[in-house]
């Protein structure tokens, strides 16, 4: 590692000559395979944008310069040339982020990780510049997986309005956004990668013309006029440059010595151009090759030497879900899956091998997959539309909007919702039970083990005139949680030891029922009597809630959620509406972005936890009964 321990910052790469320059990019690579098999983290995106990396930070002047990094799991190189080479503790608590991070360095400027949206900041600050007159150069990094998503094509729209506003768009097409990129934009930019560039055939026409006399140069120039024609035909890349942005490329993207040449040309050209980059995920560690499935685009710790995973978790919300699901569509030929992008992340693998037809890649688009969820629903089919907790929030007005509104029985499958900790801000999924509260005739389950992931995910596909969400958390699943009895649709997993009023109603949302119980037990070591209650589904609320809240002194709700508007303001709600006056303490993820660390350092940090959660709830239980004693200690008033 005698060179990568040279850069402490991009100007270090100056001094390099092109041989020491290659030598860095093998140096780096051994780095990230040394220190993410240790660690786990996004592997694959990194191998592939080594030499990409070196070439940008020599050709433009961080953070002067301002680099932009599409969803940012790529960044690990560019956080080694910016002087961040301590990878102990990557993705930890009081490590680096897996994703570029303000905190860290000027050198980074987008913290948000979700996709397609750095052409909206590059149009932005490019026109920023413009109104201050500022010469900074923008350059957005961009996968050809994130140009399937509509946010990236609206930018480009805009981009392209202002035909002198520089603004360097750099694709970084390794034909995969996690698994191989697919539909029309994947197609269009195969055939970029296979065809010969018309600016290389375009330079030998024009040498031999201009050697052919009389008629040489007025046939070069009709030519060169004609170049829509002709471009489509011996390359198609006119799709950029009818929008009015220059294309640059194919260019091999592990050729520092090419990249540089073009990106030069287009730091120099004076408008929005975009350079068309050839990379390879996974790139020079052959176990990554080798997975066909996502080229190791992110790993757990693992052996370096054979890419194997060093342990196993054990069963996993995400394949519980995955196995339901083919035993559904097997049930039921109406079943269909949607993924945006991420067919493996979120389980349905199985599905797709099992019924090929009956499932659909998106794309980077959840806008369009919710829409599309509704025009097959109302075709005649149940979809089940597969996501992340974080990634449903880019399509809230179109689950409002066209599966509400028009009643579809669409069924959205939540992973990783709740705290999912060492991803940081943008990756935990705590926002899905608030922002869809409000949507009329919207039905969530919070299953709490495996057993009910399965029973409720039958339950929600069983309806066909309302949307459904089903959510569970990232990880394992622990063991099953029984239930002691039912209380409407509600379960009853711990009942009180007492024939007295009960003191605590505890409302226990989804995973966290382990925990509840855990806070059932320390408030009885207190003497206060509690009931355990699981709604299942907490929207909307069990109209039993209220009665059986009735008949408890303290209603307490506990949820992976945040507290604004979750699970336990709709409960407030509710017993309000039903003339219920018991005192409520809600216990969530307050209104803060979260920073990285393990889900269980997360938690303790905001006070999530069985011990701290009893502590308040002993104190509050002590206030009532001091408030009751000073009642009946006062004198008897005429």
């Amino acid at each position: 590692m005698d060179l990568l321990t040279r850069i402490k910052g991009p100007r270090d790469l100056d001094r390099l000559s092109l041989g020491e320059l290659d030598r860095l990019a093998e140096e780096i690579r051994a780095f990230l395979v040394d220190a993410v098999s240790k660690t786990g983290g996004h592997l694959g995106p990194n191998l592939g944008v080594v030499e990409l990396t070196i070439a940008l930070h020599r050709v433009f002047e961080s953070p002067r310069d301002k680099v932009l990094w599409d969803t940012g799991h790529q960044a690990y190189v560019h956080k080694l040339l910016t002087g961040r080479q301590d990878f102990s503790r990557l993705k930890s608590k009081g490590g680096l982020s897996g994703y570029p991070s303000r905190a860290e360095s000027d050198h980074d400027v987008i913290e948000n990780s979700h996709a397609s949206g750095v052409l909206g900041w590059a149009d932005g600050m490019a026109k920023a510049n413009e109104v201050l007159k500022k010469d900074d150069h923008v350059v957005a990094v961009i996968g050809d997986g994130a140009l399937t998503g509509g946010m990236a094509w609206e930018a480009l729209n805009n981009i392209a309005a202002a035909k002198d506003r520089p603004l360097v768009i750099v694709v970084n097409d390794n034909e995969r956004s996690y698994a191989p990129t697919i539909g029309g934009l994947a197609n269009h930019l195969a055939t970029l990668r296979t065809t010969d560039g018309y600016e290389r055939f375009l330079a030998r026409g024009k040498d031999l013309l201009e050697r052919t006399p009389v008629v040489g140069r007025p046939l070069y120039d009709t030519l060169h006029g004609a170049k829509k024609g002709l471009k489509d035909f011996i390359a198609p890349q006119g799709m950029f440059e009818d929008l009015g942005l220059k294309y640059v490329g194919p260019i091999d993207g592990h050729d520092i010595e090419a990249l540089e040449s073009a990106l030069q040309r287009a730091k120099r050209f004076g408008g929005p151009v975009i350079v068309h980059c050839l990379t390879e995920k996974g790139r020079g560690y052959t176990p990554a090759l080798e997975d066909e499935a996502d080229r190791f685009h992110a790993v757990g710790k693992i052996h370096p030497d054979t890419g194997l995973p060093i342990s196993t978790s054990g069963l996993d919300w995400t394949s519980v879900f995955g196995e339901e699901m083919v035993k559904l569509g097997e049930e039921r030929e109406d079943i269909v899956a949607i993924t945006a992008a991420m067919l493996q992340p979120v389980g349905l693998g199985k599905f797709e091998a099992a019924f090929p037809d009956r499932i659909y890649d998106v794309g980077i688009a959840e806008q369009h997959g919710a829409v599309s969820a509704a025009g097959l629903a109302t075709g005649g089919l149940h979809p089940v539309f597969a996501v992340y907790a974080t990634f449903l929030n880019r399509a809230f007005d179109q689950v409002l909007m066209d599966v509400a509104l028009h009643k579809c029985g669409v069924t959205f499958v939540l992973d990783r919702a709740g705290i999912t900790g060492t991803d940081g801000a943008s990756h935990n999924g705590m926002w899905d039970m608030s922002i869809l509260q409000c949507v009329p005739g919207l039905r969530i389950a919070a299953p709490r083990d495996a057993d009910q992931v399965r029973a409720q995910l039958r339950e929600a596909v069983a309806v066909d005139d309302a949307p459904t969400v089903v959510r569970f958390s990232k990880g394992a699943v622990g063991p099953a949680v029984k239930a002691v009895g039912r209380v409407g649709g509600m379960d009853v997993l711990r009942e009180p030891k007492t024939d007295a009023r009960p003191d605590v109603l505890l409302v226990s949302v989804g995973a966290l029922a382990p925990m509840c119980l855990e806070i059932a037990d320390l408030l009885d070591a207190q003497g206060i009597s509690s009931t355990v209650v699981d709604p299942r589904w907490v929207k909307p609320v069990d109209e039993a809630l209220a009665p059986l809240a009735e008949r408890h002194r303290v209603v307490v709700t506990v949820e992976d959620n945040s507290r604004a508007g979750g699970v336990g303001s709709a409960v407030a709600q509710a017993l309000r509406d039903a003339g219920v006056d018991v005192p409520l303490r809600d216990f969530g993820i307050p209104p803060v972005f979260l920073d990285h660390a393990s889900r269980g350092e997360v938690m303790a940090e905001i006070g999530l936890t069985a011990p701290d959660i009893a502590r308040q709830v002993t104190g509050l239980v002590a206030k009532l009964d001091g408030r009751f004693e000073s009642r009946a200690a006062e004198p008897a008033r005429d």
